[in-house]
Order: C-alpha cells, then sequence, then structure tokens
C-alpha cells in the first residue's frame, strides 16, 4: 500500500471515531484504536507509527514477537496487544512482548499466565474474551460461564483484568452482542470494553466500546501470504 493511502486511511478512521463518539455523547478521547497489523509488514507499521499511531494488535505471538522487538527500539511508547487465541506453549513469549492479551478465554490460560507472570516477573494487563454468540468454532469464554469467570480472573489477577473482549457471530446484528459485552464489563466495574471492527465500530463505539480493532479499513487487504520481514 502507498505510504499516503494508509496515512489517509488512518486519517479517516479517526475521524469515524470522533464522530461516532460524539454523537454518542461520548468524548472520542475515551475511545482508542487498535491498528491491527497482523500479516502486515513491518514498513506498513512504521507508516502508521510515523502518523501517529501508537496501539498495534497481533494475531500470532511469534510474527509479533519478529516485527515489534525491531519496532520498539525506535518507538518505545508502541503499545502491542495479543488478539489472537492464545496457545499455552506460546504464553511465556506473550507475556514478554506483549503490554496486552486481550484473549483470556480458559481456566488452563489463567495457570499457563500465572506461571509466566512468575517466570518473567512481569504481566501485561489482561481482557477477558467472552464468545458472545457461544459459537463452538469461536474462542472465548460462553455467556453463561462468562460471570464466574471473569470473578475467578479478578482473583487470580486482580487490577492485571482490564476488561472485556468479544466478537459478534458475523451473519447477525452486531448490537445485541455488544450491548451485552458492554453490560458484563460494567457489571464487573472493568473499564475496558474492546469490540467494533472495520465494519462495525461505530456501532460498538455507540454501544460502549472503549478500544476498537481496525485493520483492513487501516492497512488493506490481508497480504496472500504472510510477509518476510
Amino acid at each position: 500500500m502507498l505510504e499516503q493511502t494508509l496515512q489517509n486511511n488512518l486519517s479517516l478512521i479517526r475521524h469515524r471515531i470522533e464522530k461516532a463518539a460524539i454523537q454518542s455523547g461520548r468524548l472520542p478521547e475515551t475511545i482508542k484504536l487498535v491498528a491491527v497489523s497482523k500479516f502486515h509488514p513491518i514498513e506498513s507499521i512504521q507508516v502508521a507509527l510515523k502518523a501517529g499511531q501508537r496501539i498495534f494488535g497481533e494475531n500470532r505471538v511469534q510474527e509479533a514477537k519478529e516485527k515489534f522487538s525491531i519496532l520498539r527500539e525506535a518507538w518505545p511508547d508502541l503499545k502491542l496487544h495479543i488478539i489472537g487465541t492464545l496457545q499455552t506453549n506460546k504464553v511465556i513469549d506473550a507475556v514478554k512482548i506483549a503490554d496486552t492479551i486481550e484473549t483470556l478465554d480458559r481456566p488452563k490460560l489463567i495457570d499457563a499466565l500465572n506461571h509466566a507472570a512468575d517466570k518473567v516477573g512481569y504481566l501485561p494487563d489482561l481482557l477477558v474474551q467472552v464468545n458472545t454468540g457461544n459459537e463452538p468454532q469461536k474462542s472465548g469464554i460462553s455467556t453463561k460461564e462468562a460471570d464466574a469467570f471473569i470473578d475467578l480472573c479478578c482473583q487470580r489477577f486482580g487490577s492485571n483484568i482490564k476488561g472485556v473482549m468479544g466478537i459478534p457471530p458475523a451473519n447477525e446484528d452486531p448490537i445485541p452482542h455488544f450491548q451485552f459485552l458492554s453490560d458484563l464489563g460494567k457489571r464487573h466495574g472493568l473499564p475496558e470494553i474492546s469490540m467494533g471492527m472495520s465494519a462495525d465500530f461505530e456501532q460498538a463505539i455507540a454501544s460502549g466500546a472503549t478500544l476498537v480493532r481496525v485493520g483492513s479499513a487501516i492497512f488493506g487487504p490481508r497480504p496472500i501470504s504472510k510477509p518476510i520481514s
């Protein structure tokens, strides 16, 4: 993607976030943009960084490690969110590189994160991923188990539990799912609600999102194959 195009895309998304916030009676600065850079090359992320973007989302721990260990040298204030399903054998690496892990979704991962934090001496901020549509193929704690699971996470990790995250079913109205997630976070006194992507982030903002995850609308279509960094 041409540098100017990416910069224009980023500017447009920021404008849309601001407009959606104002229309919802919210302050634009209460909503943070996570630029989803998965599968996109370092060069594209550098353009976004030069344009002032500082929060990025990556699905794969190894890919994030390869890219962001280099980028942090020039931009130490950037923030990395892990937004993909986290395998237990990748937890230690994730804890080392991430500022936030958005996909805490099962008891086994609680134990793995606790072990990693003891080993590394650090624990990133954590969000509980909720499967709002209870879809069997999708990660996330079920809606019936969500309250008890959040309580368990808060008991284990305290103030490191910052909020909730979810992805509505692709072929359903996202608003009821956004409202469920927002209400869930508020019920537990959690400040961060991560929901909304390129196609529906304005609806998510209207429902209370504090983090929106936007990828293709900024970086363009996903590359056919993983780029070599």
